[in-house]
């Protein structure tokens, strides 16, 4: 599983941390999150971010 940025305020979703803010819990993939998921720190949709490899 792989890290993901938001291109917009630069939060990083790691799939080993999940997202307590919005109850997803450890070990969920980015592409597992619902389709409403917005980052927890600008709020921007799931297609504001970008894989980091």
């Amino acid at each position: 599983m792989n890290d993901y940025k938001c291109t917009v305020c630069g939060y990083t979703y790691r799939p080993e941390r999940g997202d307590k803010l919005h109850d997803i819990v450890p070990n969920t993939a980015f592409e597992d999150l619902p389709g409403d998921w917005k980052c927890p720190t600008c709020n921007q949709p799931k297609m504001a971010f970008e894989e980091i490899k």
